[in-house]
């Protein structure tokens, strides 16, 4: 790796940490602090609807300003400030307020900083995942680390981690330097009128309902194993199993895209998520299934996530990288995964939990349907 994309590699690692120490634990930590169970729902649900405003809100600042690196680390400082809340907060209203401000700061983080490594990569998005594995790398760590740690001193440290690892994030920040601008022939096309674009729409559509996909994981997975029966080790091991499954395929990654291309390589996730999800439901008291199910999360998340990477350099290079970016934060991780996480709920419910993997795999293949239409086009507007 060129040293130059070393502090990128160190700031993701620190922020993903934070990330998974939080996200992972907070709903411990809430409930004994007193919040109800429909409490709790709401305050974790802030962390994706923040998702759908901040990272827009300090992408356009960070493209209309083209101050990218001081807006990155404004957000940090942000960020810390808002959370140092958490050590004074005590009713729900207080915890939302805080959840809200923290959360307005550090949803545009990481969109922000990936935006600083694609200028930095000068274009070639195929080594995008050997840098972004180490956001993988520090998830783990720190959700093996924290949970250690809480399981010694207790719940209510939790902020306390959470903090130490926010100026981790705040200091690696400080490192990262914005690579020049490069030179264009012509003048970069308005953001809205990239957007109406059918191809655009159709690859956005697809990107909101694979989020909504990987929110039976993200919601519902640890309480699905904790109802099949399995100890809290076992289903440790079966996240950090997915993680590592991740981790590898960032790693091959460029080999890989450069041979297959981005459109081969995004539908193969999805053809991997319409069986994978599925077979999660269906085989709930069979471990091995389960545990090779989640060797597959190397094709449904970071699979797509390349290839996503890959094809937004299309239209949200340049001037518009930032908030190319943030609208795929935004428009998929926020609204994609809050309402596939609002349907996923009814299901658990109404239906039952094995309702919320088939969903899922449904998801998947009418998010392979959207991106095929967006593939084909933008074969027809590359021919017109």
């Amino acid at each position: 790796m060129a040293p130059s994309l070393a502090p990128f590699s160190l700031f993701l690692f620190a922020y993903y940490a934070q990330v998974g120490a939080f996200a992972i634990y907070a709903t411990l930590f809430f409930a004994a602090r007193g919040m109800s169970a429909p409490q709790i729902g709401v305050l974790m649900s802030l962390i994706q609807v923040m998702r759908i405003i901040g990272p827009n809100l300090w992408g356009w600042l960070a493209d209309h300003s083209g101050q990218r690196v001081r807006v990155l680390r404004f957000t940090t400082a942000g960020a810390l400030l808002a959370f140092s809340g958490m050590f004074f907060a005590e009713t729900y209203v207080q915890f939302i307020a805080v959840m809200v401000a923290f959360n307005l700061f550090s949803s545009a983080q990481a969109p922000l900083a990936e935006a600083l490594l694609l200028s930095a990569l000068r274009g070639d998005a195929s080594n995008y995942g050997r840098v972004r594995l180490w956001g993988s790398v520090g998830f783990i760590v720190a959700v093996l680390a924290a949970g250690w740690l809480l399981d010694w001193l207790g719940v209510n440290a939790l902020p306390s981690i959470a903090l130490f690892l926010l100026v981790c994030v705040a200091a690696s920040g400080l490192l990262i330097v914005q690579a020049p601008a490069l030179p264009h022939a012509q003048a970069a096309p308005g953001l809205w009128s990239v957007l109406r674009r059918r191809e655009v729409i159709a690859f956005f559509v697809s990107a909101a309902l694979m989020a909504g996909v990987h929110m039976s994981l993200n919601a519902f997975y640890s309480l699905y194993l904790e109802q099949a029966g399995y100890s809290k080790p076992v289903i440790g091991a079966m996240w950090a199993l997915g993680v590592v499954a991740e981790v590898a395929f960032f790693y091959f990654q460029a080999p890989l895209l450069r041979r297959f291309g981005a459109q081969r390589v995004m539908m193969c996730a999805f053809a991997v998520a319409a069986v994978r999800f599925p077979l999660i439901g269906a085989a709930g008291q069979l471990l091995l299934v389960l545990a090779l199910a989640q060797l597959l999360h190397a094709a449904t998340f970071a699979a797509h996530l390349s290839s996503s990477v890959m094809v937004m350099q299309r239209w949200f290079a340049g001037p518009l990288q930032a908030r190319g970016q943030a609208l795929y934060m935004s428009l998929a991780y926020g609204i994609g995964g809050t309402v596939g996480g609002l349907l996923m709920s009814l299901c658990w419910d109404s239906i039952g939990p094995q309702s919320v993997f088939y969903l899922a795999g449904a998801l998947a293949v009418g998010a392979a349907a959207s991106a095929a239409l967006s593939f084909r086009w933008q074969r027809a507007h590359a021919l017109a």
